[in-house]
């Protein structure tokens, strides 16, 4: 029997703002090695005999993120399944199981977030071998964390009487995130488990068990299925019956109300790292209990999350605080108030301002533009295109653009017009020009973009030819 390791790569992190963004969120970043979250999700079971392709599931606007880290790590996908909207994880399992039991009647899923963190992956790796033989006579086994500390941001999982002589437990109950007193209260009687939403089971059981518990849910992934597209690496559901998916989790869905929920207990240095406290507990930290990335002087400072991405950051007299510099945004916190950073992204929604959506640093499917500066009537950018990329062939109705090539050879087309630019050349697009920006070289394609005009939105942009497939975006 086949395993595919079935990865989620739908949350935000919010509470990782300002490093996590709508667009660009907390699975696509490199918060504690050098890979990023969802590298380190799809490496986690390298090696486990019997081991499939891993299917994905994550939000249309991540799909060129997600498919470039996944070739980075010189990895081939079984498939890369795209969500118009975010449902929850019920929906997302269901869209991953129809599309598994197509080709592999027996399939076997073991079914990760992209956004957590094991520091001792071997030991899920053991137990997801003990759990096999539980899943393959028909359990849902999900892992229940060994609780190193009363913590009061997760849910907890009580086991109930073991199964047979496996390393498996009989789920007692769920139950939600506690206070402190009852989390003491847990972790002291040994039988509650942290609720890791991580869990192993065939691809067929889990479609029986949405069917009698949420048929709803099933109904509308099955025919958003139906009626999906294969584009190369990637399956776009449809999204109208996807529309129509109402949103449920994985445990209430299904979890909390099956007869064949059993828990796995596992020690594995495991967080989900819900914010920037519980990424401080699992990070490497100096003499003074301090965490430091980037250009960072830290006087007097103790146990502080410290991140410098654009200038010097320096600190005096500080203790338990979280600092956080990017580009466009600094976060000032107390490491116990740490879980309200959401509260702040909420009101940048409410404000209509755009910190909460994207780094200044944009990324495309092409490369990355990045604003360096703006008023009224003109912002000027800096795209990089990769070697081999190029843009859609588009025009704009509000704005005219001028390239300057800085780096690189630009191959540019403006109208019936197709030339070549290098290093110190420019041209002029004018309101209304069909055109595009391509890099026929070897190296990055650095251009300075200036834009002038009355209206000068992303939104403005028509696209005739894209090789990226975004022309139906107009």
């Amino acid at each position: 029997m086949t395993l595919y390791p079935v990865i989620l790569s739908g949350g935000s992190g919010s509470r990782l703002w300002p490093l996590s963004r709508e667009y660009f969120p907390k699975p696509l970043l490199p918060l504690v090695s050098e890979k990023t979250l969802l590298q380190e999700t799809a490496t986690r079971l390298d090696g486990l005999a019997g081991l499939g392709d891993a299917v994905y599931v994550c939000n249309e606007e991540h799909r060129f993120l997600v498919a470039e880290q996944i070739a980075e790590l010189g990895k081939t996908p079984s498939t890369i399944i795209l969500e118009p909207e975010g449902r929850n994880t019920a929906p997302a399992l269901t869209l991953a199981a129809l599309y598994l039991v197509k080709r592999d009647a027996d399939a076997m899923m073991v079914v990760m977030p992209a956004d957590h963190v094991m520091t001792a992956p071997q030991q899920f790796v053991e137990a997801v071998e003990q759990g096999s033989h539980n899943a393959e006579q028909g359990a849902l086994v999900t892992f229940g964390i060994v609780p190193a500390s009363p913590e009061t941001g997760y849910g907890y999982i009580k086991r109930d009487q073991q199964v047979d002589d496996s390393a498996a437990y009989r789920v007692a109950r769920f139950v939600e995130k506690p206070d402190r007193e009852t989390a003491e209260q847990y972790v002291s009687e040994g039988d509650y488990f942290w609720n890791s939403g991580i869990f192993l089971m065939r691809a067929d059981r889990w479609l029986d068990e949405i069917s009698q518990h949420r048929p709803d849910i099933l109904k509308a992934c099955r025919q958003a299925m139906n009626k999906g597209t294969q584009d190369s690496d990637f399956f776009r559901v449809n999204k109208q019956d996807f529309h129509e998916c109402p949103g449920d989790s994985i445990d209430y869905a299904v979890m909390e109300k099956t007869e064949r929920a059993v828990v796995m207990p596992i020690s594995a240095g495991w967080s989900d790292i819900g914010a920037w406290s519980a990424l401080w507990d699992v990070c490497d930290r100096d003499a003074d209990g301090n965490v430091m990335q980037g250009d960072v002087i830290a006087e007097d400072t103790r146990n502080a999350f410290l991140v410098a991405q654009h200038r010097c950051l320096a600190t005096v007299g500080l203790d338990n605080v979280v600092v956080i510099e990017t580009a466009d945004a600094v976060l000032v916190a107390s490491k116990d108030k740490a879980q309200d950073v959401k509260a702040i992204v909420s009101r940048l929604k409410e404000s209509g301002r755009e910190e909460h959506k994207v780094h200044r640093q944009v990324y495309r499917p092409w490369g990355s533009y990045e604003g360096i500066d703006e008023g009224p009537r003109f912002q000027v950018k800096r795209l990089t295109v990769k070697p081999g990329a190029q843009l859609s062939l588009q025009m704009h109705h509000h704005r005219a653009e001028h390239w300057v090539v800085v780096k690189g050879t630009a191959r540019v087309t403006s109208g019936e017009q197709t030339f070549d630019l290098h290093e110190n050349e420019s041209t002029y697009i004018p309101i209304g020009q069909t055109h595009r920006l391509e890099n026929p070289g070897n190296i990055p394609l650095e251009v300075i973009e200036i834009q002038s005009g009355s209206y000068l939105g992303e939104d403005d942009i028509v696209r005739f030819e894209d090789v990226y497939d975004r022309v139906q975006e107009n």
